[in-house]
């Protein structure tokens, strides 16, 4: 087939990778000027470990199935990345419930290499710790986002798969030869391909609407949830991944670790109603609060604001956390066409098994 793949983040350079490796003619669609420029640039650069999504849900099968090829992925293509191990703490009763919660789902999910640990036993391996009890996830690490999606694109192109930056998709219609879509930018055209992969991040509700056919009733909302990251000064207060029990819309505001051992916290969650990636400082207040939780010797001034990105949520404040959704043929009706949304954490743990996914509906 011809396919157009549009949405040139991790997510869709995996599933045009995907697809060209399965020997069809790819061209991969992206309105920025290059590759990773939107949610897949701001992010936490974890690998999920897969325990906190329900059994059955696509987060959790993608998540489970997407960390074990990542990993193995990585090790073959030399992607940077580590396995450093995440400890999920409570700090009172009702957290320690919500923990020991996460624990079954995973052990349902079947996810290795999970073990519950008390307060003392925490302790000894992360002193500057205070928590009632923890769970060890061993499969958690940590990669080097850039790194992998120029890895991604390499075997797009290895694969005769190209990429058209400045091509923003503007409409796309049906008609008996197949899919029409309109491209703009510098030098507009128009394009005849068997199949089309949305998977253009936060602006995949829009294209979704553009898309001449395509039910609008199947356009889920989207509802915008920015992270802000705070960095922290002075030598890191920890060797692991520290996660606190989840809060509404998000799994807390954690420390994570980047390759280099550099530590910050985030993301939180500001629910916002336009897209802007500007760090509020005052919004460091409640960062120290949060933090000083699990972590009382936070020294006063140490956070200093970073980054911020956004999720493209299908549910709001006080809402049940929402499913991925990847709606193919088999769904909607019409031939060669798949629209993602609400492709978030663990969207990047979870691209290559998504990209299998998306290879199979379109095979189907």
């Amino acid at each position: 087939m011809d396919v157009l793949v549009i949405g040139a983040g991790v997510v869709g350079l995996a599933i045009a990778r995907a697809l060209a490796l399965r020997g069809h003619s790819v061209i991969l669609a992206e309105a920025t000027g290059g590759i990773g420029n939107g949610i897949s640039s701001r992010n936490s650069e974890v690998i999920h470990a897969g325990m906190y999504y329900p059994s059955g849900s696509l987060r959790a099968r993608h998540c489970v199935a997407g960390r074990r090829m990542l990993y193995a992925f990585c090790a073959s293509h030399g992607v940077p990345h580590a396995k450093c191990v995440k400890l999920i703490v409570a700090t009172n009763d009702l957290e320690q419930a919500k923990i020991e919660g996460i624990f079954e789902q995973g052990l349902a999910n079947g996810v290795e290499g999970l073990s519950f640990l008390t307060g003392e036993e925490a302790r000894r391996l992360e002193p500057n710790l205070a928590c009632t009890g923890a769970v060890l996830s061993q499969e958690t690490g940590i990669v080097d986002s850039h790194a992998l999606m120029l890895a991604l694109q390499g075997g797009l192109e290895n694969a005769g798969g190209v990429i058209a930056f400045n091509a923003p998709v503007l409409n796309i219609a049906r008609s008996d030869s197949g899919w029409h879509v309109q491209v703009g930018g510098a030098e507009p055209t128009e394009l005849v391909v068997d199949a089309i992969v949305n998977a253009a991040g936060l602006g995949a509700q829009a294209l979704a609407r553009a898309t001449e056919g395509y039910p609008t009733e199947r356009v889920p909302p989207l509802v915008l949830a920015k992270g802000n990251y705070f960095g922290c000064l002075g030598k890191p207060a920890f060797s692991r991944l520290i996660y606190p029990a989840p809060v509404d819309g998000g799994l807390g505001t954690h420390v994570t670790l980047d390759l280099a051992g550099r530590m910050r916290f985030g993301p939180d969650v500001e629910w916002i109603e336009r897209e802007e990636y500007e760090v509020d400082p005052r919004r460091a207040e409640s960062f120290y609060a949060s933090i000083r939780r699990y972590w009382p010797g936070l020294p006063d001034g140490a956070l200093v604001p970073d980054y911020s990105g956004i999720r493209p949520k299908l549910s709001g404040p006080g809402e049940k956390a929402a499913d991925f959704i990847i709606d193919g043929p088999a769904e909607h009706g019409l031939p060669g066409l798949v629209h993602l949304f609400g492709i978030e954490s663990p969207g990047l743990t979870s691209s290559l098994s998504i990209a299998e996914d998306v290879a199979e509906r379109l095979s189907a």
